[in-house]
């Protein structure tokens, strides 16, 4: 078996099995989403205090991952976590003003997660349903691009929006990725 039937064999498993739990996420998704779409600022808030805490945790993580290190460069291990903290410290206790930041970062997140959508889509491109992962990186990639052009102006609700929307298009496409799933399995099992 070649490398591209491999990886095809191994898409298809996954979306055969996957069906409920798919549904499941859609539907957690697209409620953040609405949440997200109807207060954006507070969704934007949210999301800049939670990259301020995950921030902090890296670094404590990255200065106590040097203690289980003999590979030298114990110095610039602690540095790096160091600044972590700090900008995690920054984005936790100036949500508003880190607000702009994270909008920046956002829309390159969002360039990545349509990257890995189109990966997602290539190894499952034969399957039902996998045209939809194909529709979310394309919205994926407009909403970067809407961001990007909307910083950092309008940063204090185009985030909160902007998440709102990616969420509620990402669970709408596992939505229906998960049914097309689900009538796979049915149809095998008879």
């Amino acid at each position: 078996m070649t490398t591209p039937q491999q990886i095809e064999a191994f898409g298809a498993e996954l979306v055969h099995k996957a069906g409920t739990p798919l549904i499941v996420t859609a539907v957690i998704f697209m409620v953040l989403g609405i949440g997200a779409i109807v207060e954006p600022l507070v969704a934007g808030l949210a999301v800049t205090l939670l990259v301020g805490w995950l921030l902090m945790a890296g670094g404590i993580t990255h200065i106590a991952s040097v203690f289980r290190r003999d590979d030298g460069g114990m110095v610039w291990h602690i540095a790096l976590g160091l600044v972590y903290i700090c900008g995690g410290w920054y984005f936790a206790t100036h949500p508003v003003i880190a607000l702009g930041g994270l909008t920046l970062l956002l829309a390159m997140m969002l360039f990545v997660e349509a990257g890995v959508d189109l990966v997602a889509y290539s190894a499952q491109r034969r399957e039902a349903g996998a045209a939809w992962l194909l529709v979310n990186a394309v919205v994926t990639t407009l909403l970067g691009i809407l961001i990007a052009m909307q910083w950092p102006s309008a940063s204090a609700w185009v985030i909160g929006t902007l998440v709102g929307i990616n969420l509620l298009t990402t669970g709408f496409s596992r939505l229906m990725l998960g049914t097309a799933a689900r009538t796979i399995e049915r149809r095998l099992a008879a």
